[in-house]
């Protein structure tokens, strides 16, 4: 089955059919680097890190470029605040933007290209956009005409005569038309400043992308991605910047926008109070309950972000980690070999419903990536594992053909492997495992205290053990393949 991605260019699903054949080159908007990544941020991140990771799971070699914009109006500003170097405070930021994806588990890109090492590409590029026709002077200034520019709004479906209608009247009278856009804007004194042939000054914020993403991609690349709230004005006008430059097109074959977050049902707004950055979040929930829970929806919806449904989705991962746990527990405790019982049927069962399992999965996210119905795969899968483990536990003590055991590799393997493609079941470095070993040791100790404390009966001590390291967030369970204790 080939993959269908929704195009914001046609408002429709298409076949994906790569511009290489075997290759896919992306391209998705960063984040501008003047403070923490916000909830807002995490989204796209999380969603085009797992488009990436599906497409190298389906057999294609990605290249995935994502720009970090350092020269913006809002870093000079907040570097004011903070008496540093605008530079300096993005390159702060592009630091500990690292910390809060890896954290989410989103890789790094192919490339990381940064404004301030592009300043020759976009000079070339506005000088093409000018020579074209397309660009014009004013003051030190240059701005895009994008009345020259006949696809203007292509891909946000707005007519110019009626953005023209809705303009300010207190708009830049120095300008051909309202919508004109800034290509190059002259520095204030006291600003940062490069030389270009209009004078010192620094790129207005759209032409970074599309000069950025032409010198690694090229025209006519594969996938442009990005948040709703980018498709106008920002790709709107990459488009128009990068083909008036080239002078053919398309810029880009696929546009792909993820929809917008709420907090609590509301716009996410400092004024409101709702404003997180990931940070903050991750200081109260594991990341990869945040990152499960943006994919609980199809990245098309909107998605409405609560405790509540955090909670929800909190008890919804730990189910399918509890399963995988299961699987591991029966692998290490029950003997196989020449068996006492086959259970050949509860087997085969297990293995079609891996099979099912990869089915479905595929099936989902080739349908323009629907991750939501991809994790039910996943929990229809671990029904089927659970209810296998129940047959083995009730013939406990009993030796079980090999073929049991390759059910449930086979079980455990899938769900590894389907859930690498979401992101899911990888330790990130963020959620405080112990790589020394030292706490697993001590849990050894205490569960052997306890142990000892039950076979002597001394159920006082046993349950005092279970409640006080239940008050500190460790869960003890006893089950029939032994005990297990995992983190809440």
């Amino acid at each position: 089955m080939s993959i269908k991605i929704y195009n914001t260019l046609n408002n429709q699903k298409e076949e994906f059919v790569p511009r290489s054949p075997g290759k896919v080159d992306m391209y998705v908007c960063g984040p501008t680097t003047y403070n923490l990544i916000h909830l807002g941020n995490a989204r796209p991140l999380i969603v085009f890190d797992t488009v990436r990771r599906y497409f190298e799971y389906a057999g294609y070699k990605v290249t995935y470029v994502q720009n970090f914009t350092d020269i913006d109006d809002k870093i000079i500003n907040r570097a004011s605040e903070e008496n540093m170097d605008p530079l300096a405070l993005a390159e702060k930021y592009i630091k500990e933007y690292y910390k809060d994806a890896g954290a989410l588990g989103v890789r790094p890109a192919t490339i990381h290209p940064k404004v301030s090492e592009h300043l020759p590409e976009i000079i070339e590029m506005i000088q093409g956009i000018i020579d074209n026709g397309y660009g014009y002077k004013v003051d030190g200034d240059v701005y895009f005409a994008v009345g020259k520019f006949g696809g203007y709004g292509k891909l946000s479906g707005r007519r110019l005569e009626d953005m023209q209608a809705g303009a300010r009247v207190d708009v830049d009278d120095r300008k051909e038309h309202p919508m004109d856009f800034a290509l190059w804007k002259t520095a204030k004194p006291g600003e940062p400043a490069w030389d270009s042939p209009w004078g010192k000054g620094r790129p207005g914020w759209h032409i970074e992308c599309s000069a950025m993403a032409n010198k690694y991609l090229g025209m006519g690349f594969d996938i442009h991605g990005g948040g709703y709230d980018l498709i106008f004005p920002h790709h709107e006008n990459e488009i128009a910047q990068a083909e008036a430059c080239i002078g053919s097109g398309p810029f880009a074959r696929y546009w792909m926008h993820n929809g917008f977050i709420t907090v609590n049902e509301e716009k996410m707004s400092k004024s409101l109070g709702n404003f997180f950055t990931v940070r903050e979040i991750l200081a109260k929930y594991d990341p990869e309950i945040v990152r499960f829970y943006m994919l609980s929806t199809h990245y098309r919806s909107p998605l409405d972000f609560d405790d509540t449904k955090l909670e929800m989705n909190k008890k919804s991962l730990s189910r399918l980690h509890n399963t995988l746990e299961n699987i591991e527990a029966l692998l290490n405790s029950v003997s196989f070999g020449e068996a006492e019982v086959s259970l050949g049927q509860a087997a085969a069962v297990l293995k079609g419903a891996v099979a099912k399992a990869e089915k479905d999965f595929r099936a989902a996210m080739d349908d323009d990536f629907n991750t939501s119905l991809a994790v039910a795969s996943l929990f229809d899968l671990a029904r089927e594992a659970n209810a296998f483990g129940k047959v083995i536990s009730e013939n406990a003590g009993k030796a079980l053909h090999m073929s049991v055991k390759e059910a449930l590799e086979q079980s455990r393997d899938k769900f590894s492997e389907l859930g690498e493609v979401l992101g899911l079941f990888e330790d990130s470095g963020a959620s405080g495992k112990d790589e020394s070993g030292l706490v697993d040791a001590l849990m050894d100790l205490i569960i052997q205290i306890r142990q000892e404390a039950r076979a002597k009966k001394d159920w006082t001590t046993a349950d005092a053990i279970r409640n006080k390291l239940g008050e500190v967030g460790i869960i003890i369970e006893d089950t029939p393949q032994g005990v297990r204790w995992k983190q809440k």
